[in-house]
């Protein structure tokens, strides 16, 4: 039997056992461990427990309730500045457990009142409680664990989001809510819609996004009423409805219900409950698309708007990474931000044995990690060069995660570059570079963005874009607008003057070569 490799690595070169943004040592040497306090706060839904204590753990004040109100909150700063008083503290920290976001008003008023105040993981508070108390839980135990976890480095301090970061997290979450709502909603729909019509959502290659086919299955009830109209009547329902109708489609639809098998019992409950549903899809729909332009507005005054320039990268999944990282500058280089997501092999040493590569490790940020293996799925499908390391891996007997896994943490290194470089970046897998102000246009277009706002965005854009690339994303502009100006249709074309106004901003004069153009004829 062969012995397993055992891979050597390097020493880490730490500097202290603590966690860099959670360590107190130095603060505690200046003033002394009697005269550096310790609040932590066990939080609840509508009320919290508090202790005061010093860096030794002496109880300084006892166990407390405080109310999540002006007057709890006001009341707990005036018995904390007492005792600060009384026991001449000089320097103190709040330790809040994280719990959901029930921690988040605690965790605001003690900021408001001048403390400083981190955050322990409820992890770290378990693991710190069982050897001490194991098997019994209670608020006293937990208060007692917080102290020892913050003393041990684990009382971490937050980075501080900006505004624009901030409502791109809370929208992009809401957006996500809503797409899986709506995917609940259409599973539910089809099978009602099944049961009404048997066979008739699978002649569509997507049911969802063929408006011929949801206007026939609302307006026609069963299959024998649609034998009964034919191509004819369905043709004249969908001219009504200013649907373009397809004669293929039709002939199909027609098809199916000269050969469609029985329904369900009770098809009028089922039309009822399908239209019901449908109903909620479309505002779910609507709502969405809503969430994607104010999202676009939010994406165009960050960096991350530079991810448009890779291919594979679309303007809500930029969105969606940007909510989900924050502001760059929290990350030290590429290998934090796969550090935070959790996209390492988990590791087991001792003595001589080294297994260091193990399992991928489950301790991450969860949304984080989501994005980024959603973004290494679209771009093993839509970009050239992931696809093509993609079937080389594959022909190698890759295991489908290592290699998603692979794409997610190259496609890190290359975010870094372009968001923390704030610049277009060269690599092979942009050979065929996207242009970021005309994927915006094209997502305002599909989006039925007003103009106004298109040319909002597009300025702000602009300004993200480094001077060098103007050049390059002028050069898609132009042919748009030259195909505005060659169209036969008389009414006034608006995008032109927007094309115009942005391709000023991009320093292209093709406002001059216009004035040749009427001169010359």
């Amino acid at each position: 039997m062969s012995a397993r490799t055992r891979s050597k690595r390097r020493p880490s070169g730490r500097v202290s056992v603590q966690k860099p943004n959670g360590a107190l040592h130095p603060r505690v040497q200046k003033v002394g461990p009697e005269r550096f306090g310790i609040v932590c706060v066990d939080v609840g839904k509508a009320k919290s427990e508090w202790m005061f204590c010093d860096f030794y753990g002496k109880v300084l004040v006892e166990p407390s309730e405080v109310l999540h109100t002006r007057c709890g909150f006001d009341l707990a700063m005036v018995q904390l500045r007492e005792a600060i008083s009384k026991h001449r503290i000089r320097d103190q920290i709040v330790a809040v457990e994280r719990t959901g976001n029930y921690h988040l008003p605690v965790k605001r008023a003690f900021s408001a009142a001048d403390f400083e105040t981190r955050v322990v993981h409820p992890f770290a508070t378990k693991q710190f409680r069982q050897p001490a108390d194991p098997g019994n839980k209670t608020d006293g135990n937990d208060l007692a664990a917080m102290h020892r976890a913050t003393v041990s480095g684990f009382g971490l301090t937050e980075q501080p989001w900006d505004e624009v970061s901030q409502k791109l997290q809370l929208l992009t979450r809401h957006r996500r809510d809503l797409v899986e709502k709506r995917s609940a909603v259409c599973c539910q729909i089809r099978e009602h819609l099944d049961a009404l019509l048997p066979g008739y959502a699978a002649i569509f290659d997507d049911v969802w996004e063929s408006a011929i086919a949801i206007h026939v299955a609302r307006h026609f009830s069963s299959s024998k009423l649609i034998c009964k109209v034919n191509v004819e009547g369905l043709k004249r329902s969908l001219k009504k409805a200013n649907i373009r109708a397809h004669q293929g489609v039709l002939q199909r639809i027609v098809t199916w219900a000269n050969n469609a098998a029985l329904p369900d019992d009770f098809t009028d409950i089922h039309q009822r409950i399908w239209l019901n549903l449908d109903d909620d899809r479309n505002d779910k729909t609507r709502e969405i698309q809503s969430l994607e332009r104010d999202i676009a507005s939010l994406l165009v005054r960050t960096p991350y708007v530079l991810l448009l320039s890779h291919p594979g990268i679309n303007v809500v999944t930029a969105g969606e990474l940007a909510g989900a990282m924050g502001p760059i500058t929290h990350y030290a280089n590429a290998k934090a931000i796969t550090g935070r997501a959790g996209l390492f092999p988990s590791r087991y040493q001792s003595a001589d044995v080294d297994l260091a590569d193990g399992k991928i490790i489950r301790c991450r940020n969860h949304r984080l990690r989501t994005i980024l293996m959603m973004i290494a799925d679209n771009l093993i499908k839509c970009n050239h060069h992931f696809r093509a390391l993609n079937s080389i891996w594959k022909s190698q007997r890759k295991d489908p995660r290592w290699t998603r896994v692979k794409v997610a943490c190259r496609f890190t290194r290359i975010l870094y570059q372009i968001v923390a470089g704030q610049q277009v970046f060269r690599h092979p897998s942009q050979r065929d570079r996207a242009y970021i102000i005309d994927k915006l246009l094209d997502f305002h277009r599909q989006h039925t963005t007003s103009l106004e706002q298109t040319l909002i965005d597009l300025n702000t854009a602009v300004a993200q874009i480094p001077a060098s690339e103007y050049h390059n994303e002028a050069a898609p502009l132009q042919s748009r607008y030259e195909r505005t100006r060659r169209t036969r249709r008389r009414e006034p074309q608006p995008i032109g003057d927007v094309l115009l106004v942005v391709l000023a901003r991009l320093g292209v004069g093709t406002v001059e070569s216009e004035s040749e153009d009427r001169d010359s004829s």
